[in-house]
């Protein structure tokens, strides 16, 4: 791959001075952490640098990489460049790669921001609610979003202080296109500080559990220029629908199905407007307030260009 031969020419030189290596020693290195492992190739390329950092014995300053400036998370703005952060961990997500040890969202004063940490960095897990000061992170950009990537060179120090997180919040304005898997009448984990939603009534942490009922909407609504994921909670959805958390039960018991009841609820807000308002997380509008508006004339294509995406 000329890619990754370029990268491997680019990180040989980097470290002429210092170790003996061969271009295709550095490739084979990029070749099986972006073939075999799935690891993207900017990733792979810092987890090769920092590997012969340390068989080097050398730190970034040393080979001219700069240092790391204490930033918020919310002034976050360029790509690729590295950071000091005092977070807080808001949440962890279940990973859906083996490449990635940890995922998840920090926060601190100034709002939250994604991270991820992959397998090949070998660090310390972080823990959901914990505050940390972290060294030398990377920030990393995607269709405007930002976000930070933990490396090998990470340092973790937990804080004794709580780190106080500010809430960002986002207006969304559009046609409600979809309502996505995991919609309807679900079940969570019953174990304290634990909401995870069962699979196959399986939770992530604590194995095999009897779960607790509960009601949520996850919807793509389509403004027009994008698409934006909205969470409505129990309460938002019985709003938005009419339907209760008993009234899904029973649904779900008189049909032996429990998906009777996305399907209803799909048929009851796909194709409609709203003006929903809440805090973010992640990449997700929590609905704290919303509206169902007229719509503008062509709601029809929206939807046919929406379900074409």
């Amino acid at each position: 791959m000329a890619d990754l031969r370029s990268h491997a020419e680019e990180i040989r030189e980097q470290f002429s001075d210092h170790l003996d290596l061969t271009v295709d020693d550095v490739e084979e290195r990029l070749d099986s952490l972006v073939n075999e492992y799935r690891v993207p190739v900017d990733e792979a390329r810092r987890s090769v640098v920092n590997s012969y950092l340390d068989e080097a014995d050398l730190d970034r300053d040393e080979l001219g990489a700069g240092g790391a400036e204490q930033v918020l998370v919310g002034d976050i703005d360029e790509d690729e460049q590295w950071v000091d952060l005092r977070v807080k961990v808001v949440d962890l997500w279940d990973p859906d790669h083996d490449s990635i040890a940890q995922e998840g969202l920090l926060g601190d004063e100034s709002g939250t921001t994604r991270f991820v940490s992959f397998a090949t960095s070998e660090l310390d897990e972080l823990e959901e609610g914990a505050s940390y000061a972290l060294g030398n992170v990377v920030t990393d950009e995607y269709q405007g979003s930002y976000s930070v990537k933990l490396n090998r060179t990470t340092t973790i120090t937990e804080l004794d202080e709580d780190v106080e997180v500010g809430e960002d919040s986002s207006e969304v304005e559009g046609a409600l296109v979809d309502i996505q898997s995991g919609s309807g009448l679900i079940k969570r984990c019953p174990e304290d500080d634990c909401t995870r939603v069962l699979q196959n009534g399986r939770c992530s942490e604590h194995g095999q559990v009897d779960g607790e009922f509960d009601l949520r909407i996850k919807a793509v609504i389509d403004d027009g220029e994008q698409v934006h994921e909205v969470v409505f909670n129990e309460e938002a959805t019985t709003e938005l629908t009419g339907i209760s958390l008993d009234e899904a039960q029973q649904m779900a018991q008189d049909a032996l199905d429990t998906t009777v009841v996305a399907e209803e609820m799909a048929d009851m807000v796909v194709g409609r407007y709203y003006r929903v308002h809440g805090p973010t997380l992640g990449r997700y509008v929590l609905a704290d307030e919303f509206e169902q508006l007229a719509g503008p004339a062509d709601a029809e294509s929206v939807l046919i260009r929406a379900r074409s995406m």
